[in-house]
């Protein structure tokens, strides 16, 4: 692997699988054996004391997962206002107990929000439809990307997922050079956690999230492109389709939105200009 970054992918998913014993059953022949699942559990965020947010997600990179969930759901602004982080095992599931600035908190307190069980729409516990939309400023740089680069790093990225390799039922989220190396990935069996555990690991390295391309393993919804717009994010490139609201979100975000990528085979819905041909 030429990235040593990426030797997290590898080493850090056993906590995310379980082995069970099962009855397989090929061509009318049964056979009982082990298999790999992933795990799904229970993770509660609570800031500053206060309970937010249960979600259904993997187990692993909580911390990763806390940072950019709060980055990319506008409760804080930047990662220095998160303080502290502390991961907790309770039998109901995990508990992310997480210290934010206090301007922070009482901004959010005015906004609460309950998205218990979300896996899927981004919508669920939203209160009003102002709330729906919360993308305020365009991304505005026009940083340019070759379609061999976001092929290249679309195929390595399919080698760097052992969750989904062990169990086929997990998303990932990946970040891109424009060199088409991948230098970050992680999974969960949410797409939305996965996205926001990528923006948590590359928030806490610093990264420049305007200099290269968002790869997702999953449909583009709308949340999932909000998420990257808040952070600049200029390219997403999912492997799946995008909806109409994604489409539109991006379309005003400044996004360059790319579904259907499969090999040299994609569908450009947004500013096609940051993808050249070879």
């Amino acid at each position: 692997m030429a990235d040593p970054a990426l030797a997290h992918e590898l080493t850090n998913s056993a906590e995310s699988l379980k082995q069970v014993s099962v009855l397989r059953v090929r061509d009318g022949e049964q056979t009982i054996t082990n298999d790999l699942i992933a795990v799904e559990v229970p993770v509660a965020l609570e800031y500053n004391g206060i309970s937010h947010v249960v979600m259904l997600a993997s187990p692993a990179d909580l911390e990763n997962f806390a940072l950019g969930f709060s980055l990319s759901e506008g409760i804080i602004q930047q990662a220095s206002e998160l303080y502290t982080c502390e991961v907790e095992s309770t039998e109901a599931g995990w508990l992310v107990h997480v210290e934010i600035a206090a301007e922070r908190f009482m901004l959010l307190k005015q906004r609460r929000r309950n998205l218990a069980g979300r896996t899927g729409c981004g919508l669920c516990g939203t209160e009003s439809l102002e709330q729906v939309t919360r993308c305020t400023t365009a991304v505005s740089h026009r940083h340019h990307f070759t379609e061999a680069a976001i092929v290249n790093g679309m195929h390595a990225m399919q080698n760097l997922q052992p969750l989904q390799m062990h169990s086929g039922a997990t998303h990932a989220a990946a970040w891109m050079t424009a060199q088409g190396q991948v230098t970050l990935v992680r999974e969960d069996v949410g797409r939305h956690n996965a996205l926001d555990k990528l923006i948590g690991v590359m928030a806490e390295q610093q990264q420049d999230f305007s200099e290269g391309v968002l790869l997702i393993t999953s449909r583009a919804s709308y949340e999932m492109v909000q998420k990257a717009a808040i952070m600049n994010v200029g390219v997403i490139a999912a492997i799946s389709a995008p909806t109409s609201f994604a489409v539109e979100l991006a379309e005003r975000a400044g996004v360059t939105l790319i579904g259907f990528m499969r090999d040299r085979s994609y569908v450009i819905y947004t500013h096609a200009d940051r993808v050249r041909s070879d």
